[in-house]
């Protein structure tokens, strides 16, 4: 089967193209806007991209035809945290995900507990296995509306990692227990079945 991009649209072009990057990550983003009010919300389009600098992105689209409150807040305050997401908290991840009004904050409202950020205005979830705070860098809008989308990179200043799910003085992703997301209907996977590959040495011909 051959599917070119340009003959799918709207919803079926995002559900399509979702499913052809899996599982993915799930960027669980809190931010503040300039009033003080928190706001958190899942987005599965997300990556880590360099490390000198150290450098996120996020791609969120349009609510709407509308930024979401997000965007907006990233905008205003200049930073936000990228909260991971594991079997604990996906619940509560999942249910952040409802249309709330602008002015109800979403990690109180699942349930979750927001705490001071060391280096952004930003709150992080003290409930994920560890948390990203990122300053913004820049915003790049691609897209045409409605359906445009905001690129933003984000600069790593500090990050906060539960010492339970350490080893060696590394993030050990077996205790960790992230989820991730599968296409864009309602499967999600957990990445606790594992396998090990060790990275090849070329042999040249005899």
């Amino acid at each position: 089967m051959k599917i070119e991009p340009s003959t799918l649209y709207g919803k079926e072009l995002h559900d399509f193209l979702s499913s052809t990057v899996i599982p993915r990550p799930i960027a669980f983003v809190s931010t503040v806007n300039t009033e003080g009010r928190y706001n958190a919300a899942p987005f599965s389009a997300f990556a880590r991209l360099t490390v000198d600098p150290p450098v996120l992105v996020l791609a969120i689209g349009r609510s709407k035809g509308r930024k979401k409150d997000t965007v907006r807040n990233i905008e205003a305050v200049g930073d936000f945290v990228v909260n991971m997401v594991d079997e604990n908290i996906v619940q509560a991840m999942n249910q952040a995900a409802a249309e709330y009004p602008p002015d109800v904050d979403e990690i109180k409202e699942v349930g979750l507990t927001a705490i001071k950020s060391a280096k952004v205005k930003s709150p992080r979830i003290a409930e994920a296995p560890f948390s990203v705070e990122c300053k913004l860098m820049q915003i790049l809008e691609l897209g045409e509306k409605p359906n445009r989308s905001s690129i933003i990179f984000g600069h790593i200043v500090m990050l906060h990692v539960k010492d339970e799910v350490m080893t060696n003085g590394k993030i050990d992703p077996l205790k960790a227990k992230i989820v991730g997301r599968l296409g864009d209907g309602n499967l999600y996977c957990y990445t606790t079945n594992t396998f090990s590959l060790g990275r090849p040495k070329y042999q040249p011909p005899a």
